[in-house]
């Protein structure tokens, strides 16, 4: 078969290569978006990101603090008895008893080991935030490219549908339905022009631009299959989650907690020295006190502290148990939606859409010869259309999946 036989035969193919070309054109001048790119901009300018890293900062700032003496206390004073003049100068240190500021330190160093997994929980969120939304942006650019396929290669049938109408080999109603076609991916167009604006602020705001500012094409994403098992995912969940190890720190805190409010039992100190100058006698003396902080009330105060402490730990355990369950339900739902989509994508991208081209190409031969009508036809087509659109949702469904998964226990799973 020559080259023009060719063309003359598969001219509905032609058609659709040209109409992707045209398309892809359009986007020829603008650099695509990278999404490593885009993820080092989050990281560093994204607002909820940088200011769980300054609550970090300050809890570090805490841990000497709490573990330092009580500032020390100066005392300066004037006694005048009859004739004597006595003038008094002094120093006083508050000392806990010892071990407490050491257990302090630590509650307030598992503080700031629980906050700096908040940090990196943080970034873990808003990262799986932008893949899902640079992922159903991409969605969109497809969805457009496809649909205005569709659109040129429906003006050409309504061409050709009006041409076998003029000479009475076509019914009015094919030229009428083929306009109607037109019209509604206008629409569809429409909404997703305005869904794309949408994700262009939504991606904005996470990278704390302005909502207005440009965003180019999404780069062209490629299929990669889940590389871990369920079970090996729930391994990874108790070893590197974030989200798991914070908790986990609070439950730490929670029994440092416990035994400084033990060590409540126990009394504190306070040591006073104080100098003592007659200015009439002009004698020198000194005075040496120690006080000690008793607690007569440890049935109502230091016991009770003990009970709320183990009560908060518990409390905090029960946290932590209920989260990791909601994790791991999480995971299973999301590892199911990959394997799904895992599926569906080497069914569409091997089986349905070449049927469905093969299909089209048939109805195009038959209805140039009148063996099928025009609905037959554009069926075929629509068809076409409905199986690439969801082939490209769920290669999108398959790695906002993946980003999921990866904000949840933070590997690329």
């Amino acid at each position: 078969m020559g080259f023009a036989k060719f063309l003359a035969h598969h001219q509905w193919i032609v058609l659709f290569m040209v109409a992707a070309l045209s398309c892809n054109l359009a986007f020829a001048g603008e650099t695509p978006n990278r999404l490593d790119d885009l993820v080092k901009e989050a990281l560093a300018n994204n607002p909820d990101i940088r200011a769980s890293l300054q609550r970090w900062e300050s809890s570090k700032a805490v841990i000497p603090q709490v573990k330092t003496l009580p500032d020390p206390k100066v005392t300066v004073g004037h006694r005048n008895i009859g004739p004597q003049n006595e003038v008094m100068y002094g120093l006083s240190q508050e000392i806990p008893f010892p071990g407490k500021l050491g257990l302090r330190g630590e509650i307030a160093a598992r503080q700031s080991d629980r906050i700096e997994q908040d940090y990196l929980a943080t970034q873990l969120a808003v990262i799986a935030r932008l893949k899902e939304v640079f992922y159903d942006l991409h969605f969109v650019h497809d969805s457009i490219r496809i649909l205005q396929q569709t659109k040129l290669l429906l003006q050409e049938f309504e061409q050709t549908a009006n041409a076998r109408y003029s000479v009475g080999q076509a019914a009015q109603q094919d030229v009428l339905r083929a306009q109607t076609e037109i019209s509604r991916l206008l629409a569809r167009l429409a909404t997703l022009e305005q869904r794309r604006q949408s994700l262009h602020a939504d991606i904005n705001r996470i990278l704390n631009r302005l909502p207005s500012d440009p965003i180019s094409a999404p780069e062209e994403i490629q299929f990669t299959p889940m590389r871990y098992s369920l079970i090996d995912l729930n391994a990874m969940l108790d070893q590197a989650s974030p989200l798991l190890q914070g908790r986990q720190k609070t439950v730490e805190q929670s029994q440092e907690a416990i035994t400084l409010a033990k060590r409540e039992y126990y009394p504190d100190f306070e040591v006073n020295a104080l100098g003592i100058r007659d200015t009439v006698m002009k004698t020198d003396g000194y005075q040496v006190m120690l006080n000690v902080k008793v607690p007569l009330y440890y049935a109502t105060k230091q016991r009770e502290g003990v009970n709320e402490a183990v009560a908060s730990r518990e409390a905090v355990f029960q946290d932590l148990q209920a989260l990791r369950q909601e994790l791991l339900a999480r995971i299973k739902d999301n590892v199911a939606q990959t394997e799904r989509a895992e599926k569906l994508i080497k069914l569409l991208r091997d089986a349905i859409i070449p049927q469905s081209r093969l299909t089209l190409v048939s109805a195009q031969a038959s209805y140039a010869v009148g063996k099928v009508d025009f609905l037959t036809l554009l069926n075929a087509l629509l068809t076409l259309q409905e199986n690439e659109l969801e082939f490209h949702s769920e290669m999108v469904e398959h790695k906002k999946a993946l980003a999921r998964l990866e904000g949840i226990i933070g590997i690329t799973p």
